[in-house]
């Protein structure tokens, strides 16, 4: 009896555990949030945002993949606490406003500092695709500024190539 009541008793603990362990993790599939079309007030040519949200992630940051068709970018725009971007595939580029663009490349890491001014998207010739992760700040992950213009784009002699 006694030997029942501890197995009994570790099961419930062991289940338990179990239980408490699933709370935490909470997996969303893959391609299980539909994609859209990037809009076009923040961003020029043909982008697509694939959201990718596990749990209550959304209150921490946003979290999504965008793939840049070639001559596709992004707005000009700012995060509040910092952006992360890790390209997955294709070439493309990243600028801070007033610097040189940097090239950037399947495989690379990029963050970009709180409220730094940018943009990113696919070289001219090129598509280019990258996981971005957006933080929170004050409900806020990112502010939309105003479109790259074809100039600003354009601007070979400003290009700085990724070693």
């Amino acid at each position: 009896m006694k030997t029942h009541l501890i197995a009994a008793s570790i099961s419930l603990l062991l289940m338990g555990a179990a239980s408490a362990q699933a709370q935490g993790i909470q997996v969303t599939p893959a391609g299980s949030a539909p994609s859209s079309i990037a809009p076009a007030e923040n961003f020029s040519g043909h982008a697509v945002v694939n959201r990718m949200v596990a749990g209550d992630s959304a209150q921490y940051g946003s979290v999504g993949k965008v793939d840049f068709a070639p001559g596709a970018r992004s707005a000009w725009h700012t995060h509040p606490a910092g952006q992360l971007l890790i390209v997955t595939d294709g070439k493309g580029w990243v600028q801070e406003e007033g610097q040189p663009r940097h090239e950037i490349r399947a495989g690379d890491v990029v963050w970009i500092e709180p409220n730094v001014n940018h943009w990113h998207g696919a070289t001219d010739t090129t598509s280019m695709g990258h996981i971005s992760v957006a933080y929170m700040q004050d409900s806020r992950a990112v502010d939309w500024l105003e479109r790259v213009s074809d100039e600003e784009y354009q601007e070979p002699d400003q290009a700085t190539e990724n070693p």
